[in-house]
């Protein structure tokens, strides 16, 4: 379900980002190689984006499919930045519909996207959490919502990640964990349950749920494995790995 991409680098145009690629993340919402679960991403879509100067992300969402946005390929025409994070959805089933419920979710200069579910989200005892810290009414806002807290709390990218997937996996959830986080200046993302890839190129990385083009330079990111990532430097490593450094911090 949903598939996501996030770059940083050079200043691109969005349309450069998302559209222009053959296998792009706009053609993935019709028509997606890798996705294995779910056909169609036409649940809703956003875009995150930062600004010279300015730490806190624009965004733009709608819940309507990326495709039916009249407004989406001007937006990206003249859209360029550094830093962006995609998603398109296609909604889990007795989830909120809408923007509100389409990713990337936001808090100061996070912005934070995932690719799969959370099963039986509704019934998942996770202390601390209550109604009003949800975005929406999505599995995924409650990832997020879990996710800030860490953040909050002075974790780094990969180890809020880390620590959300042990989180709910200790509380006996199941699902698929693939999340995308970034701060504008590093890029964090786990591949727990659902393809993730990346390609590094004139200066800059990006990080997909699935490869816009069939370049050979796109390297798959193994399973149950996190990617931490700044322009200029690419890092994978076991999720055991870090969640065995959070037990010893």
């Amino acid at each position: 379900m949903c598939r996501h991409l996030a770059y940083l680098g050079p200043h691109l145009s969005l349309q450069e980002l998302l559209i222009d690629p053959p296998a792009g993340l706009y053609r993935q919402s019709w028509a997606p190689r890798q996705q294995r679960h779910g056909t169609v991403n036409a649940d809703g879509f956003g875009v995150g984006w930062y600004a010279p100067g300015d730490p806190v992300p624009a965004r733009y969402r709608r819940g309507i499919p990326i495709w039916a946005d009249p407004s989406m390929p001007d937006i990206a025409r003249v859209t360029r930045s550094g830093a962006v994070l995609a998603a398109i959805r296609s909604a889990s089933p007795g989830t909120a519909r809408g923007a509100e419920a389409a990713a990337p979710f936001a808090a100061g200069r996070w912005l934070f996207s995932h690719n799969g579910v959370l099963d039986s989200w509704r019934e998942t005892n996770l202390p601390g959490l209550k109604a009003g810290d949800l975005d929406a009414a999505t599995d995924s806002a409650l990832l997020w919502a879990l996710t800030r807290r860490h953040l909050e709390s002075g974790a780094a990218l990969d180890g809020a990640l880390a620590a959300v997937i042990a989180e709910v996996e200790a509380a006996g959830a199941t699902g698929r964990f693939n999340f995308l986080l970034t701060d504008g200046y590093s890029v964090a993302a786990t591949a727990a349950g659902d393809t993730l890839w990346y390609r590094e190129a004139d200066g800059g990385v990006t990080v997909a749920s699935e490869p816009g083009d069939d370049h050979p330079a796109w390297i798959a990111v193994p399973e149950r494995h996190v990617l931490t990532a700044d322009s200029s430097q690419v890092t994978i490593c076991p999720l055991s790995t870090i969640t065995e450094r959070l037990t010893v911090a």
